[in-house]
This record gives C-alpha cells, sequence and structure tokens, in this order.
C-alpha cells in the first residue's frame, strides 16, 4: 500500500478510496437511505477538501472524517426539507444496486434493528462493531468520556437483543 500524504490535496484520490465505504456506511447506518447517504459522503468530502488540512496521522484523519459525518447526519437530520419529507412509502429499490447495502442485507434483520435504535446508540454499536473502532476512538470521534460510550454500548446491545427476541440466525 502506498504512503498517504498528511496533506489534504495531495492525497485525496487516496483518501477517497480508502475512506469512502466507511463514511457511506456510517452515513446510511445514521440515515436509513441510500440517497441520503451518497448525500452525506459527497457533503463530508467535499468539506474534507475545503479544510485543507495537515493532519497528525492518519488516525486523526479517520477520526476527522467520523466527526464531520456525524456532523453533517445531524445537520441533514434538522433541515426543512428532511423534517417535511414523506417517509411512508419506502422506496423499493433502496439500496438494490449498492454492494456495501447488500453485504449489510444478509443480516437485515440485524441492520433493521440497529436503524430504529436511537442515534446515540445506533453510532456507538456501528463505530464499535462495523468500523472496529475502540472505546477510546469512538469516544474521542464523537466528543464523550469512555464511560458514555461504555454505557451507550450496553443500553444499546440490551435493545438489539430485545428487539431481535424470536428471530433465528444460521450460525
Amino acid at each position: 500500500m502506498t504512503e498517504l500524504s498528511l496533506r489534504t490535496r495531495e492525497s485525496f484520490d487516496a483518501v477517497m478510496r480508502k475512506y469512502a465505504d466507511m463514511v457511506y456506511r456510517l452515513a446510511y447506518s445514521r440515515t436509513g437511505s441510500t440517497f441520503d447517504a451518497d448525500d452525506i459522503l459527497q457533503e463530508v468530502f467535499l468539506r474534507y477538501i475545503r479544510a485543507d488540512k495537515t493532519y497528525n496521522d492518519e488516525e486523526h484523519r479517520k477520526s476527522w472524517l467520523i466527526r464531520i459525518t456525524i456532523n453533517c447526519t445531524r445537520s441533514f437530520a434538522a433541515s426543512a426539507w428532511n423534517r417535511h419529507r414523506d417517509f411512508s412509502e419506502p422506496d423499493p429499490n433502496e439500496g438494490a444496486e449498492d454492494p456495501a447495502i447488500k453485504a449489510a442485507e444478509t443480516k437485515s434483520d440485524v441492520m433493521d434493528a440497529l436503524l430504529e435504535l436511537p442515534e446515540m446508540y445506533r453510532t456507538a454499536i456501528y463505530l464499535f462493531y462495523y468500523e472496529d473502532m475502540s472505546v477510546a476512538q469512538i469516544a474521542k470521534a464523537v466528543k464523550t468520556s469512555e464511560t458514555n460510550v461504555k454505557t451507550r454500548l450496553s443500553r444499546g446491545r440490551d435493545m438489539l437483543k430485545e428487539k431481535l427476541k424470536g428471530v433465528e440466525f444460521d450460525v
């Protein structure tokens, strides 16, 4: 693997290839919509280019992208356009062409249950299990204490267990 520059403009294509899936999956896990996740992905990388920052290391860049993705999903959820959308009829093609979502659909019961969790639990569980982040990394990314992240993970797991009662999985 090639060494990535820590300057924004010098390595945009490589950073996009490396982190686009992560940003997209996080945006999808927070919005539940492939179309909204696409919009957020574009916004995150637009902000990345505009920031033109120098990062201390790759972990700093990854944390920055996660933080911006979370901020963008919050802004999106609070937008007037999103508040007035009609969510009554889901799009039958939602996620059909996206390989990242197809992989997630193999465990659709879990993903559906995860999407039903409140945002703070959903984010902690997603970052811990899907992005393999440590409690300390999650705490830094969402700007909270490690104890709070542990609490969110525990409560989120309990909520998932409750939602998934009676669902049988192939083991």
